[in-house]
């Protein structure tokens, strides 16, 4: 089982090891390729940024969660969830899509929406919908698929 904490700028390399490998290797990630230094303003930018942790100690995923909008939509969270491919598949991104909803709920939002999902992203669509997330929106062609060419996009969405 993995152990969750707020991630800290030491944490950084980890975080960009995994996010660009996760670029590079899976085709459903919305960027290619990310410099070292978007990736440390991405993460650390306006979001609160998390790490999960496995029982060697070392940095398996990475999430963070913040208001979907500002303003008039800042009730709503959104979320990233990145697993590192030799983690998945062993409960991480349960894990980490689980402390959201909790972090989420302590934070007041009173619901969670992502609004990037691919299409063809099969495993993670299944879990965010085990964990009550639905699909309230698709955007026709919306990603450029490595190996599928242009494939839709959910917006998918639970309350709190």
């Amino acid at each position: 089982m993995v152990s969750i904490r707020a991630a800290t700028t030491a944490d950084a390399g980890s975080i960009y090891a995994i996010v660009r490998a996760a670029a590079l290797e899976d085709a459903t990630l919305p960027f290619r390729d990310m410099p070292a230094a978007m990736c440390e303003a991405h993460w650390f930018g306006s979001h609160q940024a998390w790490v999960a942790i496995d029982p060697g100690g070392d940095i398996v995923g990475v999430y963070k969660l913040g208001e979907n909008y500002p303003d008039r939509g800042s009730h709503v969270a959104s979320a990233t969830y990145i697993v590192a491919a030799h983690a998945r598949g062993r409960g991480v991104g349960r894990a980490m899509v689980e402390h959201s909803l909790e972090q989420a709920k302590e934070r007041g939002f009173t619901a969670i929406q992502f609004n990037y999902v691919v299409a063809n992203n099969a495993s993670a669509i299944a879990l965010y919908e085990t964990l009550g997330f639905s699909i309230v929106g698709r955007i026709p062609q919306a990603f450029e698929h490595e190996r599928d060419g242009l494939v839709d996009v959910y917006v998918m969405h639970r309350f709190l």
